[in-house]
């Protein structure tokens, strides 16, 4: 029979070590990109912040430079957006932006992840 204080140490020592946590429960629920991207032809580089909020089902916020688009849409392996007449695609994997003023300029980029 383990002792009650010899248990409270054995649930902290697995709660505690990486490889006994389920990745489910371990998963973050939010995370923030920067993405350096070259906006042509202007050839210009801005900084654009990128947030994700999510739960256990689904996205639950997004926000771009601290704005949040009307709408999103999930693609394979990433999401679509707009925000003020920019057409925003990120690659969640390639952690790649692309996007396109209505045809008048684009703009790409690599992303990196600033926390999770």
């Amino acid at each position: 029979m383990i002792g009650r204080v010899a248990a409270l140490g054995l649930l902290v020592g697995v709660a505690l070590n990486p490889a006994f946590v389920n990745p489910a429960f371990a998963a973050p629920t939010s995370v923030v990109l920067t993405c350096a991207v070259a906006y042509m032809p202007q050839r210009s580089t801005w900084v654009r912040e990128v947030r994700i909020d999510w739960d256990k089902k689904a996205i639950r916020r997004l926000r771009i430079d601290g704005q949040e688009p009307y709408g999103f849409s999930l693609v394979p392996g990433g999401l679509v957006t707009g925000l003020d007449n920019e057409r925003i695609q990120i690659d969640l994997v390639g952690r790649l932006w692309q996007s396109d003023f209505r045809g008048l300029a684009s703009g790409q980029g690599r992303c990196e992840t600033v926390s999770g």
